[in-house]
């Protein structure tokens, strides 16, 4: 130990009494050395791991295999393997135990015995990779659906219900309940899968589980009928819910860790003629929120919507349906803006991600705060940006409108199909033309396409009508293009993740003029783009050509 104390000041000007204080903290509490010492003194895991590796002989690995045999799985339990920091990885040509801690002698030598692994060599690796790697390996072992659908079928309904509880990770649940056996599965499932919803719907006959991946629904579950009741009071219960109150439509929400994901889920259940259905929301808290470079925005749209949100008053609309990215648009404005120069408070249905520097409103129109009344009392806290969730009513509007004209740079979403709809939109909720040309600032109207699995993405030449269709040009229609055969790394549907396809409307003298004149849509967006617009359908088509979605898709999302 002295040994690796004086390397540990040599390397890292580690004083005397924080390594006593590191011994100290790990007689008293337990835990890993390694483990400590970052914690402690904020020391570079990977720069630790490998003066251990120098000093100890011992390889280090930065990475693990991203599959590994999960035999192990049915030996060791899970909470040992999280505790001491370490898991088996068995390869097609290699066999080592990944560790964090070197000095976790006793733990090895019982991990070794278990498996039967003698001579084994241990493999310093991070603390992460460790920790993704039993992730994968306890979510691949979990109960398949045939199994838990099998079970259910041999139980009674009533004892399903008496053995509904609350869990922690739902990686370590060892329950034997049918029921929350398949919430747990049905939830694991769609975190990896890195699902944005979950639908529960029954129907006279039967129950149907669907997940929503990259905006499209697909066909998950689809458990026997008689477990809805308990399949949806185990959801209820997780939710804070009324189990007794079916009547009504309901709503809450559960936290939960699925392996070293935080997950939080709004949940909503509405009354059928069938039984309540249910619609889970799922929001990963341990993702980062993207900056505006990631959103895939062209220079030419990037630049001046930069321009933009850096402006002094005025307001900033983002447009389009339920579910194209607008927030998360929203977000990455204000976290690029974000600093300790202004003041920026946000009034939000719900606050779907928290932000640090940034004073988030929840509305509540149970206690009547809306969306007007909070955005009455935020300004009379000296914002300098106001973010509204939503532009849902004309007294909305119109606050936004008058905080704008007053020397605040507002940002806010809208319900529209383009950006010139944004215009005609607010004229027929009852506001007054020149209001709008003298406080909205730019409309960016934006849509998700899904992007082209690129594990089995192939190129082709489309034929013409599809092109055309596209407003692409003749000249352009011997250009080949892509699109995904399907694979098991998309579930077979040739899409992987989603990028947006952006349409920005820059005011000027002209827009202005003509927004007065109280035109109509087509008047406004035919002006824009002979000043230079760039539409929702031209940006998919360029996107198509860079390879990066498919002709398909951009059609399915810009429909005019």
């Amino acid at each position: 130990m002295n040994q690796l104390q004086n390397i540990l000041t040599e390397r890292f000007h580690l004083p005397p009494e924080a390594w006593d204080q590191a011994m100290e903290n790990r007689e008293e509490k337990g835990g890993q050395l390694v483990r400590i010492l970052i914690k402690l003194n904020n020391l570079d895991e990977i720069d630790l791991l490998e003066t251990l590796g120098h000093q100890l002989n011992m390889e280090v690995k930065r990475t693990l295999p991203p599959e590994i045999q999960t035999d192990f799985t049915a030996m060791i339990a899970i909470a040992f393997l999280k505790k001491n920091g370490m898991v088996p990885v068995a390869t097609q040509d290699d066999a080592y135990i990944a560790i964090n801690d070197p000095f976790s002698f006793q733990a090895f030598d019982d991990l070794c015995a278990i498996l039967g692994w003698h001579g084994v060599r241990p493999v310093l690796c991070p603390m992460a990779a460790i920790t993704t790697a039993i992730n994968f390996a306890y979510d691949m072992t979990q109960d398949s659906a045939a199994e838990v659908m099998q079970d259910i079928d041999s139980e009674d309904p009533e004892a399903l219900f008496s053995e509904i509880q609350e869990t922690g990770d739902l990686l370590d649940d060892t329950s034997d309940a049918p029921v929350i056996r398949l919430v747990n599965l049905m939830f694991s499932q769609a975190v990896r899968d890195n699902a944005s919803d979950i639908h529960i719907e029954p129907y006279q006959n039967s129950l149907k589980i669907r997940q929503r991946l990259d905006g499209i629904l697909y066909d998950m579950l689809s458990p026997p009928k008689h477990v809805q009741s308990a399949l949806i009071s185990r959801i209820k219960i997780m939710a804070n819910l009324n189990i007794a109150e079916k009547r009504l439509p309901q709503d809450g929400r559960i936290e939960l860790k699925v392996g070293n994901k935080d997950v939080d889920i709004r949940v909503s259940t509405l009354p059928t003629s069938f039984g309540e259905r249910v619609v889970l929301r799922l929001l990963d808290k341990s993702s980062i929120l993207i900056t505006l470079t990631e959103l895939g925005m062209p220079d030419d749209r990037f630049i001046p919507f930069t321009e933009q949100i850096h402006a002094a008053n005025g307001i900033v609309l983002v447009t389009g349906p339920t579910g194209s990215g607008k927030t998360t648009t929203l977000y990455a404005a204000l976290t690029s803006i974000n600093n300790t120069d202004i003041n920026i408070i946000t009034v939000e249905d719900p606050v779907e991600y928290r932000i640090s520097g940034i004073g988030q409103v929840q509305v509540n129109p149970k206690i009547n705060l809306t969306f007007a009344s909070g955005l009455r009392s935020i300004v009379r806290q000296d914002p300098d940006v106001i973010l509204i969730g939503e532009i849902r009513d004309t007294e909305t509007a119109e606050i936004a409108i008058q905080s704008a004209l007053t020397g605040h740079l507002v940002f806010s979403t809208l319900h529209t199909n383009d950006a010139a709809s944004a215009i005609t939109r607010l004229v027929d909720m009852g506001i007054e033309p020149f209001l709008l040309s003298s406080s909205i600032n730019a409309i960016l109207a934006q849509r998700l396409v899904r992007i082209i699995c690129p594990y089995c993405k192939e190129a082709y030449t489309p034929d013409r009508e599809a092109l055309l269709k596209l407003g692409i040009m003749p000249e352009d229609a011997n250009r080949q293009v892509y699109r995904g055969k399907g694979c098991a790394k998309c579930h077979h549907t040739g899409y992987k993740g989603r990028c947006g396809i952006f349409e920005l409307l820059l005011m000027n003298r002209e827009m202005k003029h003509l927004i007065l004149q109280t035109a109509n849509s087509h008047e406004i967006k035919d002006l824009a783009i002979k000043n230079g617009m760039i539409t929702l359908r031209q940006d998919g088509a360029m996107k198509v050509f860079e390879g990066i979605t498919t002709i398909e898709e951009v059609y399915r999302v810009s429909k005019e």
